[in-house]
């Protein structure tokens, strides 16, 4: 399955974003099938091909929601923003949950 996602170049602290035509399941790295466009997220300027998106959504790729939203904003799709579920770190939640209750210390 095809999707519309951003694929990280740049230096360290410095991102920047292709959009790209990808596998879905393909390697960060990995060859796109087409570079329809750039992302900076530090200037929040996006330069996309607004034909070619259109295209591959035509054809039946999906965007993912960091992607949707970036089109939604550009004005390329028509539809709402998606938001964005961030997951909680693994080590605050079961460490709270799994703790035996304290005990009193003994009298001495």
């Amino acid at each position: 399955m095809l999707t519309i996602k951003l694929q990280r170049v740049g230096k360290k602290h410095q991102p920047s974003y292709r959009v790209v035509v990808a596998e879905k399941r393909s390697k960060l790295a990995g060859p796109p099938v087409e570079d329809l466009g750039s992302y900076d997220p530090r200037t929040k300027k996006a330069v996309l091909s607004a034909e070619r998106v259109t295209h591959w959504m035509s054809k039946g790729a999906k965007p993912t929601v960091t992607a949707h939203n970036l089109l939604v904003r550009e004005k390329i799709v028509n539809a709402p923003t998606i938001a964005v579920k961030m997951r909680k770190k693994a080590e605050e939640a079961p460490a709270e949950a799994n703790a035996p209750p304290a005990s009193p210390a003994p009298a001495a």
